[in-house]
């Protein structure tokens, strides 16, 4: 998936928001809590797709090639697919969506509601 890709599939997902930051980061939000972050980080020049995910699935992806817990962001259980042949992109749609929805479900009620989730 490239930046644009990703770009575009977080842009589609409800009531989300967009920032560059961290040395051109491409970061996604819902409700102003991060959710997925695309950037080019450490050893390569391609992009490295980070994400949050429940615990289940934090353990279950840190066990396959090329994804590890995402550096800073791991004790909240976010993982980084630095292999892109790692997850094929529908996959990587499946685990970002889930993320949008996790993140979402700790917001407030009355966040939820004025956001339409």
């Amino acid at each position: 998936m490239t930046r644009d890709e990703f770009d575009a599939f977080c842009g589609g997902l409800t009531s989300t928001s967009h920032v560059v930051q961290w040395g051109g980061s491409s970061v996604w939000k819902v409700g102003g809590k991060i959710f997925a972050i695309c950037s080019v980080w450490g050893k390569g020049d391609h992009t490295k797709v980070s994400f949050k995910c429940s615990d289940l699935t934090y353990t279950v992806l840190t066990d396959q090639p090329g994804i590890v817990p995402a550096p800073y962001l791991a004790r909240a259980k976010w993982v980084q697919v630095e292999d892109p042949a790692a997850l094929d992109d529908d996959g990587l749609r499946d685990y970002i969506g889930a993320a949008h929805a996790l993140v979402a479900s700790t917001l407030t009620r009355k966040a939820r509601r004025e956001l339409g989730l």
